[in-house]
């Protein structure tokens, strides 16, 4: 456990860590995180791996493209020690799932590091990659899954939603799911489409993997990308009655969605994760209908709609921001100290248990 010092420091990328967010930490969540934290949802991708930087243009298409820079393993672990001071922490960490990148490189890297961390990590993986090479991934010190992602289909370096139409069997098929199932392994899934987790294919895709592969820990990424709370009322309802079906609320700031969430699928049937390096963002989300629009203190090309300076001033970390609005919504629904703690980490510390790390 560590205790963040008074000054500022650096943090990620362009972001310190200052005497706003302690404040915020002071006030909002000290007396409330639990000691323990499992984080299910972090990346980590070293610098060296990485083989070409993004172009400006492709820097303006999309937000995350301009705050997604690479963090090394020991960054990330001293970012999540400032960052939740005073907590034991542990996490489920897993590279940029992108080609620009050397991905086989970066699975090794981790998995090496998350061993000596005592973490646990997923391998990104490709849809060409035979059935044995996915065996030997999670063969490796700390692999107990993979990560798969549509953009690691091939490669388009005008655009990261090439593929963002495909099939989830696209990038995630059935002979490394056969693999997969065999050794009880955990996948984090991305879902594809602009519709998000509500598109009748992503409904039926993930059915179909829970009736021809239930041993797999299927957990779904972000709420399945509800971000507004539309999205989750027209999803989550859809998944509600397959109990041994996940979901981590990574990257989720709407308090409305982490409600809705919680209400529809329980608490044991979620976990807690940060979307880091991502959400060391400094800002807040604003939401209307089904889009929403982040606001920050740094000059990006998508931050278009600046607030005044002493509204930014109060600025504190995304995840943060996040970690409130998890916060309001327990609250809200009065859940137990027991069921903060088992989203937190019980759940997660229940599930990595049923992992297979032995090859049949």
């Amino acid at each position: 456990m560590n205790t963040v010092p008074s000054s500022d420091m650096p943090l990620y990328f362009v972001w310190r860590y200052s005497a706003v967010d302690r404040s915020f930490w002071r006030e909002h969540l000290e007396d409330w995180v639990p000691q323990k934290i499992f984080d299910a949802h972090t990346h980590i991708n070293d610098p060296r791996f990485r083989l070409r930087s993004p172009s400006e243009e492709t820097r303006k298409q999309f937000w995350v493209n301009e705050v997604n820079e690479p963090i090394s393993p020991n960054d990330a672990k001293r970012c999540h020690e400032t960052v939740f001071p005073d907590r034991s922490v542990s996490c489920l960490a897993f590279g940029f799932p992108e080609l620009s990148y050397d991905v086989e490189s970066s699975n090794a890297d981790n998995a090496n590091h998350c061993d000596a961390f005592g973490w646990f990590s997923l391998a990104a993986t490709r849809p060409q990659w035979s059935a044995k090479k996915i065996n030997e991934l999670l063969d490796r010190p700390s692999v107990v899954g993979v990560k798969p992602y549509y953009a690691l289909i091939s490669e388009d370096k005008t655009t990261r939603d090439k593929h963002i139409e495909a099939s989830i069997f696209d990038y995630l098929p059935h002979h490394q799911l056969a693999v997969l199932n065999t050794r009880r392994a955990w996948v984090t899934l991305h879902v594809p489409k602009r519709d998000r987790l509500g598109h009748p294919e992503n409904i039926a895709e993930i059915r179909r993997i829970r009736e021809r592969y239930p041993d797999i820990i299927l957990v779904i990424a972000h709420f399945g990308r509800c971000y507004t709370l539309a999205h989750a009322q027209e999803s989550l309802p859809r998944l509600a009655k397959d109990r041994g079906l996940y979901f981590d609320n990574s990257a989720v700031l709407n308090p409305e969605v982490h409600r809705y969430a919680i209400e529809t699928l329980g608490p044991k049937r979620i976990l807690y994760g940060t979307d880091n390096p991502i959400f060391y963002m400094r800002g807040r989300r604003s939401w209307k209908g089904r889009s929403y629009v982040n606001h920050t203190n740094y000059p990006f090309h998508f931050n278009q709609n600046r607030e005044a300076p002493a509204v930014e001033g109060t600025y504190t970390l995304f995840m943060y921001e996040a970690l409130q609005a998890f916060r309001d919504a327990c609250s809200q629904l009065q859940l137990s100290r027991e069921e903060i703690e088992s989203i937190f980490y019980t759940n997660a510390e229940r599930l990595l248990r049923t992992v297979n790390r032995v090859n049949p």
